[in-house]
């Protein structure tokens, strides 16, 4: 499926277009299980792969998806696999790297996963544009900062004044409009429950009559669009305004590149209050924002989210900006950051750096990679999946990333001649923009040593050739075995 027109790329352009050292043990984490991943990268300029069939939704909880992980499909390691000398591995893939679809502008990190040897540095701490590789920051920085195990709670409080519910939003961007579905990611939280909830504990205090507000202060308190996104993008569907709840992530119909509402809180609110109608209290007509829920309110319903491993894991799968954005909000907000994209970028950044990855030269204009102003090294890429296989919190990072040939939008790459050799070996994280084009993950090499690598080309020519030669640069990594000799 083709994106818009794609833009005149520039090198280095603050644009919108289109390891430190790990333990073995990190390496046996890597293989042990991997998510069916970003079915597309859901950015302008993109020409996206088929989306992945998925089961039909329940009537009840619109795009409701299972738990997003996939099967094992990777050979175990041999501890005994010997290093790659990094001069053939050079050799190897240097002039891959020259590929002319990648025009000059791709740059490299490769690292051993076991030992932590860097063995290919080519412009690997020069800042470059991420595009959705960015979303692994953000995935790491919330992992971190809330715990693989939190859950994001929605919730009914009574208001201040008498009859008064106030929906308080927690960052929930994948509620159900309906019941919610405790098998699903995408829908396991449902309004229709929080309605019963609350209608159930306002019957108990006498209440009958009730007026609904909502409480969006999680998110700055009203509709946020990054001003780094391009004017379509809405519309698009590629992201939704961020508010602090969602149905769906916004969405106006299920389909994964349907146009998003203006205002998904208050959508919600509304669904909510009519919801409540529904169970026979009289609702006063309009939903409007109100300040905070009071401190101390009573709780009159609540409904939480899948585990935040598992909304990480369908955030990467879906390569999803709307709930990469939130995510990166809770991160913020964790922090006593502002509510603007800038300063939960930077609260990511701060996380992911005390969990000991090298970010210099890293700048981020949001959580999800979809904004101009994004530039990151490779090397930081690296530097984290590092990190990941030492600090347990980060450690479901490492579980969802797509397996080459088989899951999310690596399910059709890997395909060409030159690069087929691979599939099954690689699991990483696309990135897509106009004129830029990221893998970030890890590869299996001949010899059966893990490897773990980061490739960023921001000023490339069209996407499918640049994807291809992308593939081929991890593909020779695969194929390598190159110890010395």
């Amino acid at each position: 499926m083709a994106g818009p027109p794609e833009r005149t790329p520039g090198r280095g352009a603050l644009r919108r277009g289109a390891l430190a050292a790990g333990a073995a043990a990190a390496a046996v984490v890597l293989l042990a299980g991997y998510a069916v991943a970003d079915a597309a990268d859901a950015a302008p300029g993109v020409l996206t792969l088929a989306p992945v069939p998925v089961a039909p939704a329940p009537p009840t909880a619109p795009g409701a998806a299972a738990d997003p992980r996939a099967p094992v499909a990777l050979k175990p390691l041999d501890p005994a696999a010997p290093r790659p000398d990094p001069a053939v591995l050079a050799a190897a893939v240097g002039p891959l790297l020259a590929a002319p679809a990648l025009a000059g502008s791709a740059t490299a990190s490769v690292v051993d996963a076991a030992s932590g040897e860097v063995l290919l540095d080519s412009g690997a701490a020069e800042p470059a544009e991420p595009a959705s590789v960015a979303k692994l920051l953000t995935a790491a920085a919330v992992l971190r900062a809330l715990g693989p195990d939190a859950q994001l709670p929605t919730r009914a409080v009574a208001g201040p004044d008498p009859g008064q519910v106030v929906l308080v939003g927690g960052g929930d961007q994948l509620l159900s409009a309906g019941a919610g579905d405790p098998s699903a990611v995408v829908g396991r939280a449902g309004l229709a429950d929080l309605a019963d909830a609350a209608a159930a504990s306002l019957r108990q205090r006498g209440t009958t009559a009730v007026s609904v507000v909502l409480d969006d202060s999680l998110t700055g308190g009203s509709p946020q669009v990054s001003a780094g996104w391009g004017t379509g993008d809405v519309a698009a569907g590629y992201v939704a305004p961020l508010t602090s709840l969602a149905v769906d992530a916004g969405r106006r119909t299920p389909e994964r590149y349907a146009a998003r509402s203006p205002d998904p809180a208050l959508d919600a609110a509304a669904a909510f209050a009519a919801l409540l109608a529904e169970r026979g209290l009289q609702v006063a007509p309009g939903v409007v924002r109100g300040a905070p829920a009071p401190a101390g309110g009573a709780v009159l319903g609540e409904v939480r989210s899948a585990p935040l491993a598992d909304v990480v894991a369908e955030a990467l799968a879906e390569s999803d900006n709307t709930v990469a954005e939130a995510l990166a909000r809770l991160v913020g907000a964790s922090a006593g950051s502002g509510a603007g994209f800038a300063a939960s970028a930077q609260a990511v950044l701060e996380q992911v750096r005390a969990a000991g990855v090298d970010t210099t030269g890293a700048v981020l204009a949001d959580g999800s990679g979809l904004a101009a102003g994004s530039l990151v090294p490779a090397a930081v890429f690296t530097s984290l999946l590092g990190a990941a296989g030492r600090e347990p919190s980060l450690q479901p990072l490492l579980e969802v990333l797509p397996v080459g040939g088989l899951s999310g939008t690596l399910s059709e790459r890997f395909a060409a001649p030159e690069a087929a050799a691979a599939a099954g070996l690689v699991r990483a994280k696309t990135g897509s923009l106009t004129g830029t084009s990221s893998l970030v993950g890890a590869v299996v090499d001949a010899d059966g040593r893990l490897l773990v690598f980061a490739v960023l080309a921001d000023a490339t020519g069209p996407t499918v050739p640049a994807r291809r030669a992308l593939d081929a640069v991890v593909a020779a990594l695969a194929g390598c075995g190159c110890r010395s000799g």
